[in-house]
């Protein structure tokens, strides 16, 4: 099937897309849906992209109460908001894309509600699920904190997560994705992490939020790379179909490498931090393989060593500013 008439039924699928049409499963779909496959679609391999801000953000928020005790169970429950909200990011994305008929013709790993391994609402139901625990643990570090404001962020979080690929007008699809991971998985993971230890947000909160950020957005680059002949086809308009593969290799690179000129920042006030610079031996493989990569399993492995890459920043970092 060519591009034109990929994207004929794209469109098709777009103006049906609704848990109706999607009840039934596309055609060939398969199932059941497997533990293994249940698993397969929290995408293990982004959850590190939720215990990197933490892990940093708590690490900065130590180090702005030198002389004051740190908090391990605030830590526990920021993360366990971390990773809830990212596993829901996950399912509903695997949900809304399905209905649509976006994942039919991707090229990446078979997803439930694409595949017909499960139905939407089952789907639906476990996205749901996981927002509730973060909703659940978010609330329960409002009641440990007082700090009540805390709710308002929360609830964006969670509406921003849902309206990425979800609703009528999906921010993912209009190229606004890294925005998103960037300033939630980046900023306001990590900021909220040293946040809810010291009540105050520090530089090193900031700067580190903004490097895990850029981790982060490397990872979805990565990602919508492999899948930018699909997804234009289906009209999912990605960064990386907006600006072409070139310019997000490209944007890729830059994503992966600029992190590391924070580091080379932090050095200067903390000598060990030159110690995450071992990071590196993970970032430039990607670097380069991102930009001579040729098949779809090549930027799956981009995507896989980004993430690594993002933990060992975010924990190194944390590491160095609570010690």
């Amino acid at each position: 099937m060519n591009p034109d008439d990929l994207a004929k039924r794209g469109a098709a699928h777009r103006r049906s897309g609704n848990p109706a049409r999607a009840a039934a499963g596309p055609t060939g779909s398969r199932g059941p849906a497997t533990a293994a496959d249940w698993v397969a679609g929290a995408r293990i391999r982004t959850l590190p992209l939720a215990i990197a801000p933490v892990a940093l953000g708590t690490g900065a928020g130590v180090v702005a109460i030198p002389d004051g005790p740190w908090h391990p169970a605030r830590a526990l429950l920021a993360l366990v908001v971390a990773l809830a909200l990212q596993i829901a990011v996950n399912y509903a994305n695997d949900y809304s894309d399905g209905v649509r008929g976006t994942d039919e013709h991707r090229v990446g790993p078979a997803r439930l509600t694409g595949s017909g391994a499960a139905k939407p609402r089952q789907v639906l139901a476990v996205a749901l699920s996981f927002f509730a625990i973060a909703a659940v643990a978010g609330l329960a570090l409002v009641v440990v904190t007082q700090q009540w404001w805390l709710l308002v962020v929360g609830a964006v979080a969670i509406v921003s997560a849902w309206f990425y690929t979800g609703g009528k007008r999906p921010y993912g699809y209009y190229g606004l994705g890294e925005l998103f991971v960037f300033v939630f998985f980046g900023l306001v993971a990590t900021a909220g992490s040293a946040y809810v230890q010291a009540l105050t947000v520090n530089l090193e909160a900031w700067l580190g939020g903004a490097g895990v950020g850029l981790l982060a957005c490397a990872v979805l680059m990565s990602n919508n790379l492999r899948d930018v002949t699909q997804d234009k086809a289906a009209g999912k308009r990605t960064l990386a179909v907006l600006i072409g593969p070139l310019a997000g290799r490209i944007l890729l690179v830059v994503f992966l490498l600029v992190p590391f000129a924070i580091v080379g920042f932090f050095a200067l006030f903390y000598p060990t931090a030159i110690l995450v610079l071992f990071a590196l031996l993970l970032a430039v493989p990607a670097c380069v393989i991102a930009l001579l990569a040729k098949t779809p399993r090549e930027l799956l492995l981009v995507l896989q060593l980004a993430s690594i890459t993002a933990l060992v920043y975010g924990v190194g970092l944390g590491l160095v500013f609570a010690l």
